[in-house]
């Protein structure tokens, strides 16, 4: 016996991307593994996934790829929005306050605006985390930070922009605690300072 799909399942040939108009879409999106644009600053990387403006502002999607014990960012925290990281692959290590967390695969591990976090790669294999942001707008943070990285002192007006607190004295700390390394500035090979 062959089975059928119901009606209002529709069988999708073809890739369907977000398009470059605003919210709300009549018609089926979907957004298939690999495609995206992205970037990559040292071992922390960016895949951009959902925008603001696909989602009527009210959240956005990215990737976040972490080399093996990457540090992703200094202790920093957020006024505007709270972010979400499901653990897609290896271990994520955070800092949420005073509190330190480890996810495997399939955990979800919750950022709140207003909270000092930062989070890492906890293992010695590559880590791929979805960030879910809420409200959207801070997806467009890394699109900037990416434009004049690894120029640290044009990063300060643009986290100024977004209402993001830095510390970045944390970072020697937070690789020495953790055994970590710091997202390199330029060429990916050298060392430096961590990306956020």
């Amino acid at each position: 016996m062959q089975r059928s799909e119901p009606e209002h399942i529709h069988a999708m040939s073809t890739t369907i991307l977000p398009p470059p108009t605003p919210a709300p879409y009549s018609a089926p999106v979907a957004i298939p593994p690999g495609v995206g644009e992205r970037a990559q600053l040292g071992g922390f990387g960016i895949n951009w996934k959902i925008d603001g403006v696909h989602s009527d502002k009210r959240f956005s999607v990215v990737h976040h790829p972490l080399a093996p014990r990457a540090l992703a960012a200094p202790l920093h925290r957020h006024h505007r929005e709270d972010e979400y990281s499901y653990v897609i692959s290896g271990t994520l290590g955070a800092l949420l306050g005073d509190d330190v967390v480890t996810a495997a695969p399939g955990s979800w591990v919750f950022k709140p605006r207003g909270q000092w976090h930062t989070f890492w790669n906890a293992g010695d294999t590559p880590c791929e985390i979805i960030e879910v942001i809420s409200p959207a707008g801070f997806e467009n943070y890394f699109r900037e930070l990416a434009a004049v990285w690894p120029d640290m002192a044009k990063a300060a007006a643009i986290r100024e922009k977004y209402e993001l607190d830095v510390n970045p004295s944390s970072v020697p700390e937070l690789i020495a605690r953790f055994g970590l390394v710091a997202a390199p500035p330029a060429p990916p090979t050298t060392a430096g300072t961590s990306a956020i």
